[in-house]
């Protein structure tokens, strides 16, 4: 793993998904490093395992077995070396009420899922580049909000 690079974590637990999210950092031109969990209670588990770097941006899927993204999200902000992650919703749902309600726990980025690589390309290229700033200049995060479609 390269110094600056930006490191990545999806949670989801469709591994089609997880395979379009993976292609599409592959072609952008900022450095990552991208790594996966299948479901909440995998996630729970690497964010606490404290032998794992924690994640620059947390791509969260809200509707995954065994704990969902919601129930992730508010742990997540209850836990005090965790509060601080950038969490971006990657969904399905465009409710409103989804929506505002992660955004009310703490997520910073709200994306619904495109149905083309080429959007979604557009999409990540566009949330990395902002991250990558926040990373390498010591810019706040605290206002780091970004919704996408």
């Amino acid at each position: 793993m390269q110094k600056n690079a930006l490191h990545i974590l999806l949670a989801d637990d469709d591994e089609d998904d997880r395979l379009f999210f993976k292609d599409a950092f592959e072609e952008i031109k900022i450095q990552t490093n991208v790594n996966f969990v299948h479901d909440g209670m995998q996630l729970m588990d690497h964010l606490m395992n404290t032998d794992n770097k924690l994640p620059d941006i947390l791509f969260l899927d809200l509707n995954m077995p065994k704990k969902t993204g919601k129930e992730c999200l508010i742990e997540i902000k209850k836990t005090e070396h965790l509060k601080d992650i950038i969490i971006a919703i990657y969904s399905t749902s465009s409710s409103e009420e989804d929506i505002e309600d992660t955004f009310i726990q703490g997520a910073n980025i709200y994306i619904k899922k495109p149905s083309d690589f080429n959007t979604l390309k557009k999409i990540i290229n566009e949330v990395v580049t902002v991250n990558w700033h926040y990373h390498t200049s010591g810019l706040n995060r605290d206002n780091f909000l970004l919704r996408l479609k």
